[in-house]
This record gives structure tokens, sequence and C-alpha cells, in this order.
């Protein structure tokens, strides 16, 4: 996606030279976005619904109200409302805390859209790379969210279509009888499961077939 487009973006976070030097990264990278932020999480849905932003970058451990204290059980509670109404937005959680989001990894799994975590100590590059992978509608969790492989029927079935009777997403679509958009939704959490990612100079396809076939899930 073209970064001269001009994206709504969203960034939450209850301090203030964090949501400043993450609006001035962001800025840089995309100078034509719109970028609206809270400290808080109790108007958050409500400026979500009213303005539908391309993304969404928060952190977990906010407080509810203003003067209330941070809780990472706040965060969670309002992620948890934000993947069920607005199962497409995509979103980078920006945080120190990136071990809660375990207890929402069903829901994170189910989600449409792109959904990315970066630790807050990480450097802007990274997390401007995981803008950037949830902007493609790209999934990253980090490995303690992936301990055992679990690789669900029908992104088996979708491997064994592209892979061993080389079909195009559009045929395999028609093959599973769903979308186009939920069988790329498939293709990225599989490459998530199997911790495939965009990387320069690799074809994103033929390393998860690579990955696949070391995993045991293609002959």
């Amino acid at each position: 996606m073209s970064k001269n487009t001009s994206y709504t973006f969203v960034v939450i976070d209850d301090h203030d030279s964090v949501v400043e030097g993450t609006c001035i990264v962001l800025k840089g990278e995309y100078p034509d976005a719109k970028i609206l932020t809270a400290s808080t999480a109790d108007k958050v849905e409500s400026l979500i619904a009213e303005t539908q932003p391309n993304l969404m970058v928060m952190d977990l451990s906010i407080p509810s109200e203003p003067d209330r204290e941070s809780h990472i059980s706040t965060g969670l509670d309002l992620l948890t409302g934000i993947l069920t109404t607005h199962t497409a937005l995509n979103v980078v959680i920006q945080s120190a805390h990136v071990k809660a989001l375990i207890r929402l990894k069903p829901l994170i799994d189910a989600h449409k859209g792109g959904f990315t975590i970066s630790d807050k100590s990480a450097p802007s590059h990274e997390m401007l790379k995981k803008v950037d992978w949830a902007l493609q509608g790209l999934v990253f969790t980090p490995q303690e969210m992936r301990v055992g492989l679990e690789i669900k029927r029908e992104w088996m079935t979708m491997l064994e279509l592209a892979f061993k009777e080389g079909l195009t997403d559009k045929l395999i679509a028609q093959k599973m009888n769903v979308s186009e958009r939920t069988v790329r939704h498939y293709w990225t959490r599989t490459q998530d499961a199997l911790g495939v990612y965009p990387e320069e100079g690799f074809n994103i396809r033929v390393h998860t077939h690579n990955k696949a076939r070391q995993a045991g899930l293609l002959d």
C-alpha cells in the first residue's frame, strides 16, 4: 500500500511522550496520515466507530478514565471489545506487556484484519515494520503465543490446494466455498503459526511451502 495514501490512525497510550513520539514516527513514514489520539479507554470505541481508522496502535496498560490508574486488564478488555466489534480493523499492539495477549489468543486468531505486536522498547524502525505488516493484513505474534504448531483443518486444506494442486487463491476460494479474503486470512494465520514473515529477497509463498514441509504438513 502506498505510503502517500491518506490513512487515518488512532494511537492509544497514557504517556504523552510516547504518544508524541509515536505520532512523529508515523508522520515521518506516512506524511499524509490523519492521526487521532486517546489516553484513556472510555471513549476509544466510539472514536473508532466514528472515524473508521485504517489502523489502531495501542498500549495495553491504560486507565479506564481520566485520573484512574493504568491496568493491563483495562487494555485487554478494550481490545476484546474492539476485536469483537471491528473485525477487520488493522491493529498494532505497542506495549511492554505483550505476554498478556496470550489470554486473547482465540480472538486474535479469528480476527480478520492485520494484527502485529511490537515491544515498547523496540526501535522505531521495528515498530514501523509492524505497522506496514498490519496495513497489509498480516499477522505477527511473539514466539510464546505460538508454542506448539496449531494448524487448523481449513488451513491444511488451503496448503494442499495451493501446493499439491497448484491452485490460485481465487480457485482455492471456489473449492472451499469461501471468499478470497477468507483465503488470505488463512494464509496470514498459517504463516504466523509457521513463523513466516515478509523478508526482502524472499518469496513468502515459497518460504511458506518450505516451512510447511519442514513441519511435516506437506510431503
